[in-house]
């Protein structure tokens, strides 16, 4: 009986969730329009939408004329009803954003982590700083911090909050969400950038409206974020996506998750810049101890026209399309994004090459079916995406009112993203 109960709550909070992610995109909206737009019945959505009035996450804003018929009561998002943080844990960085409750950034903050910087307390000592960073600059009251997403590089346990596996760094089962609730007084959530970049293009970017879409992550490390049916899909163990260490050449480079040949050791900012030092031991564009400098140095030589940029690029997007193309031809999707740091920084021209490459090697009718873009996210797609974790757990914990105070951190989040 118990598990009916909990399948009937979870569905509840997936439709609230539906809902509020509707008014967001379409702020000021009304209660018809939400019906029309997420296919639940107008009863089920005006009881949805009282909830969401009662939790002040949305707020009325007056009537639209309906032509001459009764005046239609419009709702918006509260956007002070509360505030979210996204924290975006890369190889090479910790970037944390602070949200409003429409998803605009109010506040940043960076922090470098130097090669060696990696062992779970320091990663923690970094986004403590951030997080106390973030909440300063807005001058928001920890009172209305309603959560904070938190994504981490590999595996996930996001019920437990552990980062069961993350190879770039060699953590196994570290216990991240238990290290970092000794620093944030916050609900805390975990996923991965896989999941997080592709809810942000879900909500906000080249995935909305797409009900079948793949969201490259090109940055130290690479995967695909995969949207199936119109919903995120976690795979059984919450481990779908891992395409970075799918094998691209057979007894190719050493990765670190221990095989050879795997896509990121070709398109990731490491191997990009091993490929790089292959070419030309010397050259200038080679920054030994820093990706994001080299990667920078390689955009700016493509657009001057220099010879070795252009064959990197070149040769990164001929391995890059031979990975596209198997999930073109696997998944059949809509669109393919390309998204992440290096993705952004290489931009149009490693996009035309890109497309070239998947052209040579898919089938033709899911090629038609496909189109391939940059992300038109202008802010960091990882925190959007984290930020919005937090935002589904938010809901979930007020359907389970009232709980231990820090339930909400462990609680099970409906799949609705």
């Amino acid at each position: 009986m118990s598990s009916v109960k909990r399948t009937s709550r979870d569905i509840r909070t997936a439709n609230r969730y539906e809902v509020l992610r509707q008014i967001i995109a379409e702020s000021p909206t009304s209660r018809q329009e939400l019906a029309a737009g997420t296919g639940l019945s107008l009863a089920t959505v005006a009881t949805l939408v009282g909830e969401l009035l009662d939790l002040r996450l949305i707020t009325e804003v007056g009537f639209e004329d309906s032509a001459g018929g009764r005046p239609r009561g419009l709702v918006a998002v509260n956007t002070s009803g509360g505030a979210l943080i996204g924290v975006d844990i890369a190889e090479t960085y910790v970037r944390v954003e602070l949200f409003d409750l429409a998803l605009n950034v109010l506040a940043r903050a960076d922090e470098n982590m130097r090669p060696g910087e990696s062992r779970p307390e320091q990663v923690v000592g970094h986004v403590a700083a951030a997080v106390g960073s973030v909440v300063t600059q807005a001058g928001v009251e920890g009172a209305r911090v309603l959560g904070v997403g938190v994504s981490v590089p590999g595996q996930v346990d996001r019920e437990g909050g552990v980062s069961e596996y993350a190879p770039n760094w060699d953590w196994h089962d570290v216990p991240l969400l238990d290290l970092l609730a000794e620093h944030i007084a916050y609900p805390l959530y975990l996923d991965n950038p896989l999941r997080a970049c592709a809810v942000a293009e879900l909500w906000f970017g080249a995935a909305r409206g797409r009900g079948d879409a793949v969201v490259v992550n090109l940055g130290t490390g690479v995967g695909a974020g995969l949207v199936l049916g119109g919903g995120l899909h976690r795979g059984v163990s919450n481990s779908a996506g891992e395409w970075g260490h799918t094998t691209l050449v057979l007894d190719g480079r050493l990765c670190h998750c221990g095989n050879h040949g795997c896509v990121e050791t070709y398109v990731g900012a490491p191997g990009i810049m091993l490929h790089l030092r292959e070419l030309a031991p010397r050259s200038t564009l080679l920054h030994p101890e820093d990706q994001t400098a080299t990667i920078d140095a390689l955009a700016r030589g493509v657009a001057d026209g220099d010879p070795v940029a252009l064959k990197v690029v070149r040769d990164t997007a001929r391995y890059l399309g031979a990975g596209i193309a198997d999930l073109v031809n696997l998944l059949n999707p809509e669109v393919v994004v390309l998204s992440s740091w290096v993705a952004a920084t290489l931009g149009e021209p490693l996009l035309a090459e890109v497309r070239e490459a998947v052209a040579r090697h898919s089938l033709r009718r899911p090629l038609d079916a496909a189109e391939i873009v940059l992300s038109p996210i202008p802010t960091d797609p990882v925190c959007l995406g984290a930020a919005t974790f937090a935002l589904e757990g938010a809901l979930s914990s007020f359907s389970q009112r009232p709980t231990r105070r820090g339930v909400p951190a462990r609680s099970r989040t409906a799949s609705a993203s």
